[in-house]
């Protein structure tokens, strides 16, 4: 771990260096976000969305970014990188640093259930 963020929304942001020669004179660079965000009630609209969602999932999800790029020039592999987090702090940061996202995260997650069952090993809803 490079580095971590704590948001004003309560989460942290955990930032990864998951860069790996290739070869001899090559790295792949990347980078990797991780921001944990544990279930609760009242992200949901009842306590059966939250039962469904812990059940697939566990107590927490996690929301994360990644940025990669092959065949990089070792003597770039710093700037490279450097890049991507600096991308990352202007573009995803203000996103996920907001006070709406954990519960909108954990929204998307359990509509994503209800949209792709068969990904969860669940049975089709009816009327699907």
């Amino acid at each position: 771990m490079v580095e971590e963020i704590p948001l004003p929304n309560g989460l942290v942001a955990e930032v990864w260096d998951r860069s790996r020669a290739i070869a001899a004179d090559t790295t792949k660079v990347a980078l990797l976000v991780r921001v944990k965000v544990t279930f609760k009630e009242e992200y949901f609209s009842n306590e059966e969305q939250l039962r469904l969602a812990t059940k697939v999932f566990g107590p927490d999800v996690y929301y994360e970014l990644k940025k990669e790029r092959t065949f990089v020039p070792n003597r770039d592999v710093g700037r490279a990188f450097q890049s991507f987090l600096e991308e990352f702090k202007r573009d995803a940061l203000p996103y996920i640093s907001k006070e709406k996202f954990p519960a909108g995260f954990a929204r998307s997650k359990y509509l994503d259930i209800q949209k792709h069952p068969y990904k969860y090993g669940l049975p089709a809803r009816k009327g699907s």
